[in-house]
């Protein structure tokens, strides 16, 4: 996974660098097929902003969080990419079973 991270009005320092990339590690750990990730750090004024934009086989994902604390703002998108990861995860691996387990039927009943 190639992990690309920039900050708008802000410097990403290593310790943010390594939050991000832990909590990240857990998209992978749920779907290995991942490309590259793409996150925008911004921050104006009070508004931290999070995006991220996801590259996998087959679908690219976003998500974006606004929040008071960069680090809860990154917890919540790590949540939201992780939700909608299962979510593609779950709707691959069910086109795939029941398209053979409808091929399964039409043999048995022919």
């Amino acid at each position: 996974m190639n992990l690309n991270l920039s900050g708008h009005h802000l410097e990403i320092t290593p310790a943010i660098r390594d939050y991000v990339t832990g909590k990240l590690e857990r998209v992978t750990r749920h779907f290995d097929h991942v490309i590259d990730v793409n996150v925008i750090l911004s921050v104006d004024k009070l508004r931290q902003k999070v995006e991220a934009n996801v590259h996998m086989r087959g679908r690219d994902l976003h998500a974006e969080v606004i929040d008071e604390d960069m680090y809860a703002a990154i917890d919540l998108l790590a949540d939201k990419l992780d939700r909608q990861v299962l979510k593609h995860k779950e709707k691959m691996n069910g086109q795939r079973h029941e398209g053979v387990a409808a091929k399964r039927q039409s043999v048995n009943e022919g």
